[in-house]
């Protein structure tokens, strides 16, 4: 099996989808399976560290000035408008000189299989059609509104722009139409097979698009936890509005009133000022810390020193770091909405319903508290929530998962040419 990943971003270090690719690319080469990555320059030089004995098989679209102008452009406007103006017209550019990159190398290494994992979108159009070899297109996940009690987040104006976008969805992948043609689409749920274009001419397949690399995020930390020290609640993310951030702060200055627990806020953001200044006025200066953007290892230390993560996100469509936590033994507080709650049930954390503000500040409130005084929950629910991300959401299980559907994929493929 000769294998093709091609991604927008490929790195360790932007987090989010941009890690998809990695993962992929370093369990084949680990199994010494024939395989090559298309990304951009952007990052470069952090991959060529990570596998410098695969340089030659990393294969890299310059940054080009368009791609800078089209980035400085899209500081100006809203993150969520950029994305589908001139973060797509950037993503459409690369996706030009990255198809420009397969075909050759589809040609010079006779590959089995183009697998391009991201974006994980179901609407963004694809070039990787006409390539002369099966294309996997996927695991996609879908956006999500906000849950109805909190639509008052969302900016009127982006959503109407949003909502004249996805009109178009169809027009857009009919004109390039890399999803549609592919041999094979995988999803991560239902919701994200009925986003998809319509006409997708492939089969289509579910399967998470996350998974949990055991090397990183492993429980036998070397910090013992003391039996009577303060309780230790860690949230890990993007600092957005989204996030739900401010909500926990309101959440634990009831929990700081009734135990001597600390809350450690992992991330950076646009907001972080205002969650800061937000601590001060709640008079949590002594029990909230913000530690600011870490690298995954230092992550990954961070969750094995707590005692649970918490996760109050609005609007998750996946939510790796839910599965992240649950791997190094953390009971996960979240959202009952969305990603998060594909990934949690009862015997390893507590899903908050979000039916309305104050009730989802108190159902925050209470799971904190229901934690921070049963230490025994505490440690039954992150012995379930190991054991439920071995068995679903490792990478190494994944890639297995995927190595079935690229042999499938070309198998299907070499029978459509016979016939």
């Amino acid at each position: 099996m000769r294998i093709l990943i091609v991604a927008q971003n490929a790195s360790t270090k932007f987090g989010g989808e941009s890690l998809l690719p990695v993962n992929y690319f370093r369990i084949l080469r680990s199994r010494q399976i024939e395989t090559w990555l298309v990304t951009h320059a952007r990052t470069q030089a952090e991959l060529t560290a990570l596998f410098p004995e695969d340089c030659d098989r990393m294969h890299f679209v310059p940054d080009t000035w368009l791609h800078r102008l089209l980035s400085n452009c899209g500081e100006f406007i809203p993150a969520r408008v950029n994305e589908f103006t001139f973060g797509l017209l950037s993503h459409l550019y690369t996706q030009v000189l990255q198809r420009r990159i397969v075909r050759r190398l589809v040609s010079e290494h006779e590959i089995d299989v183009v697998h391009e994992p991201t974006p994980v979108s179901a609407t963004v159009p694809s070039l990787m059609f006409g390539l002369g070899v099966p294309v996997v297109i996927g695991p996609m996940n879908t956006s999500v509104k906000f849950p109805l009690a909190f639509r008052s987040r969302q900016n009127p104006t982006i959503d109407i722009l949003i909502a004249i976008g996805h009109q178009c969805v169809d027009l857009f992948n009919r004109l390039l139409p890399g999803k549609i043609q592919a041999e094979t689409v995988l999803v991560a749920n239902d919701r994200t097979k009925q986003a998809l274009p319509t006409g997708v001419q492939g089969k289509i397949i579910q399967l998470v698009e996350n998974g949990v690399d055991f090397s990183v995020w492993r429980s036998d930390s070397t910090a013992s936890k003391e039996p009577n020290k303060q309780v230790h609640f860690v949230f890990l993310g993007r600092l957005a509005d989204w996030k739900g951030v401010d909500l926990l702060l309101e959440a634990f200055a009831t929990v700081a009133t009734q135990t001597d627990a600390v809350l450690e806020i992992i991330g950076d953001g646009g907001i972080r000022g205002e969650l800061e200044a937000q601590t001060a006025r709640l008079g949590l200066d002594s029990r909230v810390v913000f530690s600011g953007w870490l690298s995954q290892e230092q992550c990954a230390l961070k969750m094995k020193q707590a005692d649970s993560m918490v996760f109050p996100s609005l609007r998750e469509p996946g939510g790796a770091v839910v599965m992240e936590a649950m791997a190094v033994g953390l009971p996960v507080i979240a959202t009952n909405w969305g990603g998060p709650a594909d990934y949690l049930d009862s015997t390893c954390g507590i899903l908050v319903e979000p039916a309305s503000t104050e009730g989802f500040v108190k159902g925050l409130t209470d799971a904190m508290l229901k934690l921070a005084q049963s230490p025994e929950l505490r440690e039954s629910m992150g012995n379930a929530g190991r054991e439920r991300v071995r068995q679903h959401f490792d990478w190494e299980r994944k890639v297995d998962q995927m190595l079935e559907i690229y042999q499938q994929t070309v198998n299907s493929r070499k029978l459509t040419v016979d016939s």
